[in-house]
């Protein structure tokens, strides 16, 4: 009962749940009359013992309550209270049931006061208590004073509006004064405002719903500390007696400890996480700029939270570094910034305190920081400056093979945690594994800018030209992935106007692939000049091409031929090779193949929609291999046909077979009259052509034979009048071709030549003037024996003509036919402005 005053004066009594100690413990109350009988029985002890007051009502207590072996004293006692002596003790009893027998037994606390009734008698009021509830209220007492005095966690008790009621030693301890100083806080007066917020939301809760909450991690310090704690916090609503709400207690452990063995655990697994990530990430691209790109990839965010990659400029220039330690004063350039927290650039520059953007070239000073950690090979640690976003930085010397190629730095911006020993150790790892990363590709893009300088320069300059020819090339070298190749194609002038087509792909990559191609391709311009047939060019080649693999060259590659195959292969050349000569004044075309794919050739007319025609050419044998002949095919090329030479890098990759790619780029090839730089970006653009496997070549040309009226052929008989002959036919030609300039050096040379075929040679005489780019004379003849150039003596009358052939020509040679052999001059046409040259005085005396 509570009572609560409405107006002055007045007191309304009214029922309502006390909330004290009677909510736990059941006190029963009876009376005794003046005759030692039960007298009144309360409805307390009607629950307490069991009974209604009907059954126990005029039964004497003693007999009805007490075992029979304390009956004696009972009475003694009634008797004592009935004549006035109050008592208290504690008293067995047993509880009768209805049908007269005995039920559960217990103690009893038993308080007796004497009363009087109206008339005046002597009688008792008894107040019972269960003695079980009483010892039981007295354990849980001892069990909260235990929580509250001696437990090792703090402990709080908040009231229904979340203020503090209780607090325990140990809480006290931690954040100051007694604990009953603590009474009326809210967390607010503990913790900053987010985590209290974060508090007080959960305490509502729990009171709200009852659930409890366990292992709520609140982050604070304690008053007069700056060390960051960690307490876990459980939480669970109090209830009174009957049930009701009363507040919320609060069990907090400081688990700082174990969140910093976790944290060190997850700073550990983290590690471990970069380092197989880097191992597995850089260095796959060999390419400098894409490594140091990988290495912030990996450590932003993870690691830091901006991150930027300087290298030496002449790292980047493709020079060597100097070895061991440098004064930190060289330029470098910025290769790669990221940033998870700002697009700015990382702030450092001439002083450590300018920007430097990607691709800028700086210099640091010699005293910062910066300069120290590259001049010592050592990590120095940069703190930020007040006011700016990055708190401390990691300035790590990027060391390979003891020579420093660069610096990274790694920054944390404010808010985050600062960088330990464990991540000065992370970032020296990464940074050397980085630039042993880097410093792998700077030597593969040496290796790789070397071989293509070579292979390039192996290559013919621009777009070739020749007598009938329109001429379209091109050459891809292989991507930064994989290495230069040892694909080429060439562009041979041959005497009488004639060219010789020749492509060729040495297997392997690399300075070794592009040294043996060039080799060949030397090898095939010597032959070439020797004017040899197809054939016979690629039978020397494959002759040159076992001797390189030999160490003492063709011949010893001829006598270990037949000994065990066994040998190391790494030393094996084996190429395959397209060579094709052209005569324009016939338009045909003669082939032979070393295992090279067949050229293509579309035809003028042909059906826009129909692939174009692999040449039926005899595939043969690469190059190197040797054992087998090769063989010839001529091939008859109408005017305005498209021919074209490839490799197989651009018909075939890992993703398509041969035969696809072939087919692919036959379809190309259907319109033989566009111009022949749109028809090869048109092949390039819809082939596969990046797929980075193999380099590339592709050699296209027109054919353009030359016109009738540039042609002058004759047959002469073999007499000494068809001198004479010669020259008139000659004379005539040139003035029908208005090279008057020419007629008086034409005439002389051809005179020499025809008089030299009729006084060495053989058989019936052939004179055949050719005019394209310049004007060349041949003299057939059916004799074996090539005219040798030779000093005449002083006594000799004769012999100075092919001497006067020499100095008058452009050039001058001589080459076997099927039938005989040729002579042949060239001369250059006029340009309008020179004059025809003139024999000095010196040169006149030269041939005596």
């Amino acid at each position: 009962m509570s009572e609560i005053p409405e107006t002055a004066g007045d007191v309304v009594w009214q029922s309502s749940p006390p909330g004290s100690i009677y909510d736990y413990i059941r006190v029963a109350s009876f009376s005794i009359g003046p005759d030692g009988l039960i007298e009144q029985w309360s409805l307390r002890a009607e629950e307490q013992f069991g009974l209604a007051a009907a059954t126990v009502i005029g039964r004497d207590p003693v007999e009805a309550f007490m075992p029979p072996e304390l009956r004696p004293r009972g009475h003694r006692r009634v008797a004592e209270i009935l004549d006035g002596k109050e008592w208290t003790g504690i008293v067995p009893f047993r509880m009768p049931s209805p049908d007269g027998g005995e039920r559960a037994q217990g103690l009893a606390e038993l308080y007796v006061m004497p009363s009087r009734t109206a008339a005046d008698e002597r009688a008792a009021l008894c107040i019972v208590v269960d003695v079980r509830a009483l010892r039981g209220i007295e354990t849980d007492l001892a069990a909260s004073q235990a929580i509250f005095g001696q437990s090792p966690y703090g402990f709080l008790l908040f009231g229904t509006d979340l203020t503090v009621l209780r607090a325990n030693r140990r809480f006290a301890t931690v954040f100051g004064g007694a604990p009953e100083e603590h009474r009326g806080h809210t967390v607010h007066d503990y913790l900053s405002r987010p985590e209290a917020d974060r508090m007080s939301a959960a305490l509502q809760r729990v009171l709200d719903t009852g659930e409890s909450v366990t292992d709520l991690e609140i982050v604070g310090s304690a008053p007069g500390g700056s060390d960051r704690r960690h307490w876990a916090v459980n939480l669970y609503r109090v209830h009174s007696g009957t049930g009701r709400p009363i507040g919320v207690a609060g069990l907090g452990i400081d688990v700082t400890r174990r969140h910093n063995a976790a944290r060190e655990a997850a700073d550990a697994r983290r590690n471990l996480a970069l380092l197989n990530e880097a191992g597995a990430r850089m260095g796959n691209s060999l390419d400098l700029e894409t490594t140091a790109r990988e290495l912030l990839d990996i450590t932003v965010p993870g690691f830091c939270d901006l991150a930027s990659v300087d290298l030496y400029q002449t790292l980047l220039a493709g020079d060597d570094p100097g070895s061991g330690p440098c004064d930190g004063r060289g330029e470098l350039r910025r290769v790669a910034f990221a940033s998870a927290v700002s697009d700015g650039p990382l702030a450092s520059g001439e002083g450590g305190d300018g920007e430097v953007g990607v691709g800028d070239v700086h210099r640091y000073r010699f005293h910062s920081p910066y300069a120290s950690a590259l001049r010592t090979a050592r990590v120095h640690t940069v703190r930020g400056a007040d006011g700016g976003l990055v708190h401390t930085t990691l300035a790590v010397p990027m060391v390979a093979h003891d020579t420093v190629v660069g610096l990274v730095q790694f920054a944390r911006a404010k808010g985050s945690e600062p960088f330990g020993e464990r991540d000065r150790a992370l970032a020296t790892e990464l940074a050397s594994r980085a630039a042993v990363c880097i410093d792998n590709a700077r030597l593969y893009r040496r290796e790789h800018e070397r071989a293509l300088i070579l292979q390039r320069s192996l290559l013919p300059p621009g777009d070739p030209e020749a007598a009938g020819l329109d001429i379209a090339c091109r050459y891809l070298p292989g991507s930064a992935e994989s290495e230069v190749g040892g694909d080429w194609f060439d562009v041979i002038e041959l005497p009488g106007h004639r060219t010789a087509l020749v492509i060729g792909d040495v297997m392997g990559r690399g300075l070794r692939a592009a040294v043996a191609m060039g080799e060949l391709r030397t090898a095939v311009r010597t032959l070439a000049l020797l004017d040899l047939e197809p054939a016979e060019v690629l039978s020397h080649l494959d002759e040159i091409a076992r001797g390189l693999g030999a160490p003492g060259g063709s011949q010893q590659a001829s006598r270990v031929s037949h000994k065990s195959r066994d040998a190391d292969l790494s030393e094996v050349y084996l190429a395959t090779c397209v060579y094709a000569v052209y005569d324009p004044v016939t338009r045909r075309c003669t082939f032979a193949n070393a295992g090279h794919l067949p050229p293509v050739l579309v035809e003028p007319g042909d059906d826009p929609g129909e692939p174009a025609m692999l040449l039926d050419v005899p595939p043969g044998l690469p190059l190197g291999v040797g054992g087998e002949p090769f063989e010839e095919v001529e091939v008859d090329l109408p005017e305005g046909a498209l021919l074209a030479l490839y490799t197989d890098g651009l018909v075939e990759s890992r993703d398509h077979p041969l035969d696809e790619g072939l087919n692919a780029f036959r379809k190309t090839l259907t319109d033989p009259d566009r111009p022949l730089e749109d028809v090869c970006d048109q092949v390039l653009g819809s082939l596969d052509t990046r797929h980075g496997e193999d380099d590339i070549a592709l050699l296209l040309a027109r054919i353009q034979g030359l016109p009738a009226d540039a042609v002058g052929d004759w047959r002469l008989p073999r007499e000494p009048r068809s001198v004479g002959r010669a020259r008139e036919l000659a004379r005539t030609q040139l003035l029908a071709w208005d090279l008057d300039d020419l007629v008086d050096t034409t005439e002389l040379l051809v005179s020499e030549l025809v008089t030299n075929a009729l006084r060495y040679g053989d058989g019936e005489i052939r004179l055949r003037l050719l005019r394209d780019r310049t004007l060349v004379c041949e003299v057939w003849d059916a004799g074996l024996v090539q005219p040798r150039r030779r000093r005449a003596r002083d006594t000799d009358e004769g012999g100075r003509g092919l001497q006067l052939v020499g100095l008058l020509s452009a050039a001058w040679g001589a080459r076997r036919t099927p039938r005989g052999k040729t002579v042949w001059f060239e001369l250059a046409l006029p340009d309008g402005e020179s004059t025809p040259p003139e024999l000095t005085e010196e040169q006149i005396l030269s041939m005596f």
